[in-house]
């Protein structure tokens, strides 16, 4: 079966609710950043050290790696749409879902000092977005909002899968 691939900005939920519709459909949840960071040994903060372009090369082998596997419930970095390599790989092996958040709500919801590219602080929320939304739209099977409730929301996703008879 299809793998479920989960898109969208940091703090837009992709872990959250890639864990619990793994619960719900009893498929395997890989966050893809924890992924990487075990397959490479090494952390995210240290590739960014590096260079972003470090942290993409290793992105990138780790999409072509969960890309050649099935059934599984993925969870993406913010930034897998910057190399349409990514992209194709993840839509040869899934459906991809565009979680949509708005940035006032990521900015007001996530410690943003936690996450690599937003440790510069709330305006970088604003600019990723701006950077990236046409990425995501472009990039997704389906777009989904997460203006809900996260039962809202989670029920919204099921229903796309159903519709994609991935349930």
């Amino acid at each position: 079966m299809k793998n479920i691939v989960l898109i969208g900005m940091p703090g837009s939920g992709k872990t959250t609710f890639g864990r619990a519709l793994s619960e719900i459909l009893a498929r395997t949840f890989i966050d893809a950043d924890e992924y990487l960071e075990n397959k490479e040994k090494r952390t995210i903060k240290s590739f960014f050290a590096e260079s972003e372009k470090a942290f993409r090369d290793a992105e990138e082998r780790t999409i072509q790696d969960l890309s050649s596997c099935q059934n599984l419930i993925i969870a993406t970095g913010g930034g897998v749409v910057k190399r349409n390599q990514n992209v194709e790989r993840l839509h040869h092996s899934g459906l991809i879902l565009f979680i949509d958040r708005k940035p006032e709500d990521i900015v007001s919801d996530v410690e943003v000092g936690t996450r690599p590219l937003l440790a510069e602080g709330p305006q970088k929320v604003y600019d990723l977005y701006q950077e990236r939304i046409a990425l995501y739209r472009d990039a997704a099977d389906e777009i989904l909002s997460n203006t809900g409730s996260e039962k809202e929301v989670l029920a919204g996703l099921m229903e796309i899968i159903h519709k994609y008879h991935l349930d």
